[in-house]
């Protein structure tokens, strides 16, 4: 008997209750630990269930990720009243109507928002000719001061699409709940490196035909295991983006690339 206590006390450590799982992978995060990601926090709590972590329930997985964004987003919070029922996930073939889509929208918010949006730019997948992509714009619109939330929140919202999010780097919009999900809105401050980000990696995978091949593969990956849940597909699809974006740096350098 003492020596199966002494397995038990040398052994394998009990296993962390959900609560104590969610605070080591907030202290990881907070230290500065990048391992420390939304995934590795699922696999944290489902593997003392002997689940693996897409088999946690969807609904475990939203509560886990809306706090895990308070940790990993500084600033973040939801705007009241944003929730919309789930929509699924889906990769679709490119569609040559996509840039006419985000014209139309550059349109209207242009003339919406007059000389408070400095720019209005098309990124993202459905930016890339020829790249499977879920059917939605984005549409980033860089301002000169985003905390000035009365020049452009109620403005954007008349066009059918709501606040849903915000953080210290940007303010995100989706359609009103019961409009289909066929534009998200990013906006951000003027200059900033949240900005450049995302466009310098959209254009260069619009001229390297391997990235774009490579960053595919990952979202389709993505896709097939995080279908119910946008906030985990991103993450998964972060671990392409990262290997690609210092060959998009080196690009931006030796092209002199700029916003």
């Amino acid at each position: 008997m003492r020596r199966d206590r002494d397995r038990r006390d040398v052994g394998e450590r009990p296993a962390l209750t959900d609560e104590a799982a969610f605070q080591s992978w907030a202290e990881r995060r907070r230290s500065g630990d990048q391992s420390a990601t939304l995934l590795d926090l699922y696999e944290l709590v489902a593997k003392p269930r002997g689940l693996r972590p897409h088999e946690l329930t969807a609904d475990e997985r939203a509560a886990l990720s809306h706090r895990a964004m308070h940790v990993m987003q500084p600033g973040f919070e939801v705007a009241p009243g944003s929730d919309r029922a789930l929509d699924l996930i889906q990769i679709v073939a490119y569609d040559p109507e996509w840039p006419a889509r985000f014209e139309s929208w550059r349109e209207r918010l242009a003339a919406t928002l007059g000389p408070t949006a400095r720019r209005i730019d098309h990124f993202g997948s459905t930016s890339i000719p020829g790249l499977p992509a879920k059917p939605v714009i984005d549409i980033q619109i860089r301002v000169d001061d985003m905390n000035k939330e009365e020049l452009y929140v109620a403005q954007i919202e008349s066009l059918g699409v709501q606040l849903r999010s915000r953080d210290d780097d940007h303010r995100f919009f989706r359609p009103f709940a019961g409009k289909p999900r066929d534009v998200h809105i990013h906006v951000c401050n003027l200059g900033s490196d949240w900005a450049r980000k995302d466009l310098l990696f959209a254009a260069y995978l619009r001229q390297d035909r391997a990235a774009r091949a490579e960053y595919l593969r990952g979202k389709e990956l993505a896709a097939a295991r995080w279908a119910d849940d946008r906030i985990a597909y991103t993450e998964a699809k972060n671990e392409v983006i990262d290997a690609i974006s210092p060959r998009a740096e080196e690009w931006a350098i030796r092209t002199g690339w700029k916003p």
